[in-house]
């Protein structure tokens, strides 16, 4: 099955419409979202009526953005630009986008064919997952061949082969991952609507299961549009500004 993996969209329409765009003649059965649909940007209604009318099969994992925006949490560990748009969307939201929020199912999610689906790591949907200590941990605690993650916005791979050796690093747009027998990974597709490998574009990747593949892409889209509804909408600046920066 081919299926589009995408994480940390954030609000960002633009960005979003982008990648579907991208995809739409690449034969893709499912989008798999890993979380923080919503924060930062100043869309988060249209967003998730956007994914809610893909007419794939659909696994939205909730992120700590998801978590916070639907009323299930408080922002207490957020920055404080973080903090004010989070707030902000909660105040935003629709009743039905909010109880799309809430249904949005809970990490880690296993998906029955030795992969796993989380936010941040498969113990704390708030954790940032950048360390081969943080993963070789996450490698002994789980048996799953594949992780997807997200959350930390960088698309990054981690390796563990046979012989327990540990490695990671970031993965270039256009990488095809080919996953081979006896290694296990851990895979972050990178983020649609903030970026922070200081690449602008919007990250996604296209996971093939059939074939073992996972290909790092992206997508350029109109970024000065989502700056422009980002101070339209009053949020914090800086927000606007990351999405110049990729960083």
């Amino acid at each position: 099955m081919r299926t589009l993996v995408i994480s940390d969209v954030h609000a960002n329409l633009e960005a979003l419409e982008a990648v579907l765009r991208t995809v739409q003649r690449k034969g893709v059965a499912r989008i798999i979202s890993l979380g923080d649909v919503v924060g930062y940007g100043a869309n988060p209604n249209q967003v998730l009526d956007t994914l809610q009318r893909q007419r794939r099969t659909k696994i939205y994992v909730r992120g700590n953005h998801d978590r916070v925006a639907s009323g299930e949490g408080e922002p207490d560990e957020f920055n404080p630009a973080a903090r004010q748009a989070i707030l902000w969307s909660r105040e935003k939201l629709s009743r039905d986008g909010r109880n799309r929020l809430r249904n949005f199912v809970v990490g880690p999610v296993d998906l029955g064919d030795g992969t796993l689906l989380c936010h941040g790591t498969p113990d704390d949907e708030d954790e940032y997952l950048l360390s081969e200590v943080q993963a070789m941990r996450i490698f002994s605690a789980y048996p799953h061949k594949l992780v997807l993650f997200g959350h930390t916005h960088l698309p990054s791979i981690f390796r563990l082969d046979q012989r327990g050796d540990i490695s990671g690093e970031l993965a270039e747009a256009g990488m095809t991952l080919r996953m081979e027998p006896g290694i296990r990974y851990l895979v972050n597709p990178g983020s649609v609507g903030q970026p922070r490998d200081r690449d602008t574009r919007a990250a996604f990747g296209l996971w093939n299961s059939k074939r073992s593949t996972f290909r790092f892409m992206r997508a350029d889209y109109d970024i000065a549009g989502a700056i422009d509804a980002i101070c339209c909408a009053g949020l914090p600046e800086i927000l606007g500004r990351r999405l110049r920066s990729g960083f």
